[in-house]
């Protein structure tokens, strides 16, 4: 499970993120929507720990991040909106030095098994010389590596291909079924409405609206009655408009 209470950043009095609250429960699939600049990265940032907050504070499973961060690595899976790996190392290599940062013994069958699952189990190749879809994969491959409980991912479907898309549905999917907790950020309202069945949407570093498609609906037309056949994009950029 994931929750936050007030978590704020601060960057020289400027609130990047503005105390922030939220709940994603276990089996759950929350689309993190916003603009550019909104401040979903600061917020996933905070919440594996990569950077602390000024102010209120995060938990996986009950543990505070900031308190012990040793367990949050542990328990988190997290592929980030730029990749950090070697060039000159091979798919399968990179992932066996993250295997060893991981302390996971006898790592080969897991990382055949991960590469498989994301699709590139026949790439050889050095990752200097792989397409921004497929380092998009090794990066997922990567944030399953040490079996997470919960599952962080900033823009994952940037750079994939319709069939990279569907291949990313499928290991959503699967995971939630497993019972893990996948948080995702995203530009693209059609990919969330596909996978999610949670939304929480931000902007200027606020929560606008959370919960089910159809509760963030309504919060989103502020109790006025629905026109018709409005687009949830539709509804968003109302939302992100008026808030600014």
């Amino acid at each position: 499970m994931i929750r936050t209470e007030n978590l704020t950043k601060d960057y020289n009095g400027v609130k990047a993120v503005d105390s922030i609250s939220l709940t994603v429960g276990k089996g759950e699939v929350c689309g993190f929507i916003g603009p550019n600049g909104s401040g979903k990265t600061t917020t996933i940032s905070m919440m594996v720990g990569l950077i602390e907050p000024t102010g209120g504070k995060c938990f996986i499973n009950n543990v505070e991040v900031t308190k012990d961060p040793i367990t949050i690595k542990k328990i988190v899976g997290y592929l980030p909106d730029g990749f950090g790996f070697y060039g000159q190392m091979t798919g399968t290599q990179n992932l066996k030095f993250y295997s060893k940062l991981y302390g996971i013994k006898d790592a080969d069958p897991k990382i055949k098994s991960l590469l498989d699952y994301v699709g590139l189990s026949d790439v050889k190749k050095p990752a200097d010389a792989y397409s921004k879809g497929m380092l998009q994969r090794l990066g997922l491959a990567r944030a399953l590596l040490n079996d997470p409980q919960v599952l962080f991912m900033d823009e994952p479907t940037n750079g994939l291909d319709p069939e990279g898309v569907v291949q990313f549905r499928k290991v959503v999917k699967e995971q939630a079924a497993l019972g893990k907790v996948i948080f995702f950020s995203s530009h693209n309202l059609e990919e969330v409405h596909h996978v999610c069945n949670t939304l929480c949407i931000i902007s200027n570093g606020k929560i606008l609206a959370q919960g089910t498609e159809d509760e963030v609906r309504n919060k989103m037309r502020h109790g006025e009655p629905e026109p018709g056949n409005e687009s949830l994009e539709e509804l968003f950029l109302k939302t992100v408009y008026r808030s600014g």
